[in-house]
């Protein structure tokens, strides 16, 4: 998968104001501690993730997303009339239906004739996306389209919160599958992407690669568990297999992206971790022979903000000048189901 004339002509990102502590989500959970004789700080600990950020209670992820795709829009050098195609790319949206991207074309007053849609794959939601408009600009088809994802965290925390709380008869080893949806944290972010001749200074999406193992489809399972009397999502997740198998998987697919990109064992000067924990990250590293000191992460502060991830840290990078003019970078993703997608970029000698 390889790209000539795709440009990243801005980015823009929210970030919720109210900040929550694992130390204050331990606190939450003292009635299951002190039934299991669990002492705090295993949390930050295990996960490396000191606090993440929660929307107001009850907040929807279309308004969110249109202020952040509006933002990114402004940020731009395009106007709304040159916007071919629309893309929600998270895992939450308002409703089954219609598309949350409905309500983002028509608060944005996009074109009528723009293809628009809701894509979820997980983690790589953004990612696969950011492929789709890519694809359209390279064909001809569209000029210029916009990505943009909301991720909201807070119900899911919550109601794991509650659940471990409330069932008196778990046990240590029971309480590993709920243990992702205590990191989980929320973003939004949107990215414009353009034919190069409409920026010819933005960042270059050069190409990438993609691989799945889906015979680990089981591993990761979220949503409303009606059996538990719940209608807030719940997740099941096997950490330590995922861990492994999803490294193993990157590590498979970071051999086929480089033979893609044709990149020199020096290559790339920046790359962006999946945002999910500090074990993965240091196994991840390790198994792709990779320097972290060329990574930024956001898990620390932001938690896992799922397929907000990697854009929302690409977006803090650029900001920050992490992202120095003329360095190449990828973006490594990792989603459930399994599947694995990265893609390689390049900041303009010109950037600013």
């Amino acid at each position: 998968m390889r790209y000539q004339n795709v440009r990243i002509d801005s980015f823009a990102y929210n970030l919720p104001d109210e900040i929550v502590s694992s130390e204050e989500i331990e606190r939450r959970l003292a009635p299951l501690y002190g039934r299991l004789g669990l002492r705090e700080g295993r949390l930050e600990l295990m996960s490396g993730i000191k606090e993440r950020r929660f929307f107001p209670a009850g907040t929807l992820p279309g308004p969110t997303s249109c202020e952040t795709a509006r933002q990114a829009l402004e940020a731009s050098s395009i106007s709304a009339e040159q916007v071919g195609c629309l893309i929600h790319a998270s895992v939450c949206r308002d409703y089954m239906e219609p598309a949350t991207a409905c309500r983002v074309h028509h608060e944005l007053g996009l074109p009528e004739d723009a293809t628009l849609f809701d894509l979820s794959n997980a983690c790589l939601g953004f990612m696969n996306a950011m492929t789709q408009i890519a694809n359209m600009i390279e064909l001809g088809q569209i000029e210029a389209g916009l990505v943009v994802s909301t991720e909201s965290s807070r119900d899911l925390v919550e109601a794991t919160i509650d659940l471990l709380n409330r069932d008196e008869s778990l046990k240590r080893n029971d309480i590993k599958d709920a243990f992702a949806s205590l990191t989980i944290g929320s973003a939004s972010v949107a990215a414009v992407l353009t034919h190069q001749r409409l920026s010819p200074t933005g960042p270059r999406l050069l190409g990438g690669a993609y691989r799945s193992a889906t015979a680990h489809h089981a591993l990761c399972r979220g949503g409303p568990d009606a059996s538990l009397g719940e209608s807030r999502p719940l997740m099941k997740t096997d950490s330590e297999t995922m861990l492994v198998a999803g490294c193993d998987l990157a590590r498979e697919t970071w051999e086929k992206f480089r033979r893609e990109m044709h990149w020199a064992d020096d290559v790339p000067e920046r790359f962006f971790a999946h945002q999910v924990g500090s074990a993965h990250r240091r196994r991840l590293c390790e198994l792709l022979k990779l320097d972290p000191d060329k990574d930024l992460t956001t898990l620390e502060w932001l938690g896992n903000t799922g397929s907000a991830a990697l854009p929302t840290t690409t977006a803090l990078a650029i900001e920050q000048g992490f992202l120095r003019p003329g360095d190449r970078f990828a973006m490594l993703g990792i989603g459930s189901g399994l599947t694995c997608m990265m893609l390689a970029g390049e900041m303009s000698p010109s950037h600013a």
